[in-house]
Formats: C-alpha cells, structure tokens, sequence
C-alpha cells in the first residue's frame, strides 16, 4: 500500500495580539452542507521527488488564489488522518483578505449516476478563526497543527 502525502501551510496572524489561523472549506457537492470538523488547512498532495515546503507554497497559492507570505516557515511537524494520509505542515505568518481568495477547481459527475460532470471550486471559502473556534472546525487529525503552533509562539 502507498502512502498517500500531502504538504499544506497554517498562516496566522496576530491582531491586536489575538492569535487567529486561516483555515480552508472544502468545495464540491459533498461539502455544502458540512461545516465543524470538515475544514483543513490548505494543502495538497505531493508527487514524488518533490520538496514538501514547495508543494506547501504551492497548493497555498492554487486553493486561495495568493502567494504565501515570505518569511520563516515554522515546521509543525506531521499528522496523519484518518484515510492514512501523512500531512506536512508549516505556519506562516502573515495577512490574507478572504474576500478576495479564489480557489483552483475540480470536475466531478453531479449528480451521481447522472452522466453530467460539473466543474466546482476545490476550496469554496478561508476564513480566519482564534484556536478555539479553529478546533471546533478543523478535522479533528489536523487539531495538533493548531496546538502546536500555539506551542511554537509561546516559546
């Protein structure tokens, strides 16, 4: 069995010194109506011989529509989800006006058996949210990423 791996980025940023973390909803069919424990940090999967960090900045930039922030990356490490899947990940800080983010697409069948495909952003919305509410929507494999950046900016 092969590994499935993805690489993402979690960008943060501090108003008024209040932590908050830019999070990504899933897009489809299958998403629309789902919402706590369903959203993700941005990422996607990567091929082999690709270095994690570019793949990070890349998916960030495909599913928001905006370059990732330069600066330090801090490595959060890993975590693997439920579906087996190893993800990699590192904060940024950084700003991004949601409103403006725009996501790559995907095609699927809709409705299923219908014979008709339909093209649907891969993301359909980021929004930034304080650690708590993060955890709340995150899926729950990817709550340690948050708990770990808090860890990381309190050192």
């Amino acid at each position: 069995m092969v590994t499935r791996t993805s690489a993402g980025i979690l960008l943060y940023r501090r108003p008024g010194g209040r932590l908050e973390v830019l999070l990504a909803h899933p897009g489809g069919p299958f998403f629309a109506r789902r919402d706590e424990g369903h959203w993700t940090i941005p990422k996607g999967e990567v091929d082999p011989d690709e270095e994690l960090l570019a793949v990070a900045r890349r998916e960030f930039e495909e599913e928001t529509g905006m370059r990732p922030p330069d600066g330090e990356p801090v490595d959060l490490g890993n975590i693997v989800q439920k579906g087996g899947k190893v993800v990699h990940a590192w904060a940024l800080e950084g700003d991004l006006d949601v409103a403006a983010a725009t996501s790559n697409t995907f095609e699927t069948v809709w409705p299923p058996g219908s014979g008709r495909r339909q093209t649907f952003p891969e993301i359909d919305r980021v929004a930034w949210f304080d650690p708590a509410e993060a955890r709340r929507r995150l899926k729950p494999t990817q709550i340690p990423l948050v708990d770990r950046l808090e860890a990381a900016l309190a050192s």
